[in-house]
């Protein structure tokens, strides 16, 4: 995945008119589109490549099963122009490293902790072993919250070199800047651009902040 700008939509859209719309508005602003079920569910699996002609596609399915059934997800996800999967680490080495192995030159995001109140539950007390599962098991990168910038800080010094992309920037009340300055490679940003009148005027907005917190930290 390229990191030309640090954004990635997050596009939890259902309409398909309006999401292929919104794409092509902020296409010159992010790095990647992220799709999830509702999108996927409410048009169907050929909606990951028509938007992956337009950008590169994480799919966030938060794939959570048995090794056979994540390699088939995955393989599915990939074959149908997926760039990336993410994929939660709760199920076990085994099933992360199916999905891993499954890629083929893909990326594989592990979720370490939730971005939502409720993720500071379960997902939370475990984040750093599931960071660490990520490193043992190859992965590309993980899932850290951008709601609880410290976090990513203490999981960046489990991962190290791994990318993090880290949710719950705008509509959940995350700081681009923050998740930033704090160790994230990129934002994931959704309801606030894509529901915005402007979208592209929002991705670019958040753009700006991400580069202005890139030049204050070379600075230092």
């Amino acid at each position: 995945m390229r990191s030309r700008t640090r954004l990635i939509l997050g596009l939890d859209e259902t309409r398909e008119d309006k999401a292929l719309s919104v794409v092509e508005m902020v296409r010159e602003y992010v790095d990647a589109i992220k799709i999830n079920w509702p999108l996927v569910l409410s048009t169907s699996p050929g909606i990951i490549t028509r938007v992956s002609r337009i950008a590169e596609v994480i799919c966030d399915f938060k794939v959570a099963d048995i090794p056979n059934t994540n390699r088939l997800i995955v393989q599915q996800a990939v074959a149908l122009g997926a760039s990336g999967v993410i994929v939660h680490g709760f199920t076990g080495r085994d099933s992360v490293k199916a999905a891993v192995d499954a890629a083929r030159g893909a990326e594989v995001f592990v979720v370490t902790e939730m971005s939502h109140p409720g993720g500071e539950e379960f997902t939370a007390p475990v984040a750093c072993r599931l960071a660490g599962l990520a490193v043992e098991c190859g992965a590309s990168g993980v899932i850290a919250p951008a709601t609880r910038p410290e976090r990513i800080k203490m999981i960046r010094d489990v991962v190290g070199k791994l990318k993090i992309l880290s949710p719950g920037v705008g509509a959940q009340g995350g700081n681009a800047a923050d998740a930033i300055a704090n160790g994230a490679d990129y934002v994931i940003v959704g309801r606030s651009i894509f529901n915005a009148s402007d979208p592209r005027g929002a991705a670019k907005e958040v753009c700006e902040q991400i580069a202005g917190t890139l030049s204050l930290m070379k600075k230092r």
